[in-house]
């Protein structure tokens, strides 16, 4: 994996027909209603989708005046962001074949809730569609030291 990653200012990004997307962020496994609540939004709002995957075990380190951010792992022993990204990728693919919806995938890196709210300030976003996880101590105690979004 590269030491770079998306922002919202690259050549994706700028594209004019992504600016009024309706984002959804998705890690693999998550249940398939999340990502169908998301294109029936954009299906009714007439707006691009943009689905987003969050990369936790990467944070920024600097950004280039042009927009590209350059990042590093936060342990050199952990690189699981780019095949959580891929297996993603192939889930979504499949669920919006032949569904007529521009969309477009993206990877960004840190906090989840800051690079989702950094991407959809730069595509003026309409609208956000999160999941929710699944409840348990495990659960509990992983939210308490990583965070929620």
């Amino acid at each position: 994996m590269s030491d770079t990653a998306s922002t919202p200012e690259d050549q994706d990004l700028q594209d004019p027909q992504l600016q009024k997307a309706v984002i959804v962020a998705l890690r693999p496994g998550q249940p398939p209603r999340v990502l169908s609540e998301a294109m029936r939004y954009a299906s009714l709002l007439r707006a691009p989708l943009v689905v987003v995957h969050v990369d936790v075990t990467r944070f920024v380190t600097f950004e280039d005046p042009d927009g590209m951010v350059h990042s590093a792992p936060i342990d050199l022993n952990i690189d699981t962001g780019a095949e959580e990204f891929a297996e993603l990728r192939r889930e979504v693919e499949k669920v919006l074949a032949g569904s007529g919806l521009t969309w477009t995938a993206r990877q960004l890196v840190g906090d989840p809730a800051l690079a989702i709210k950094h991407l959809a300030g730069a595509l003026d976003a309409q609208l956000i569609v999160v999941g929710t996880r699944s409840r348990g101590l495990g659960e509990s105690i992983r939210e308490f030291f990583t965070g929620s979004v």
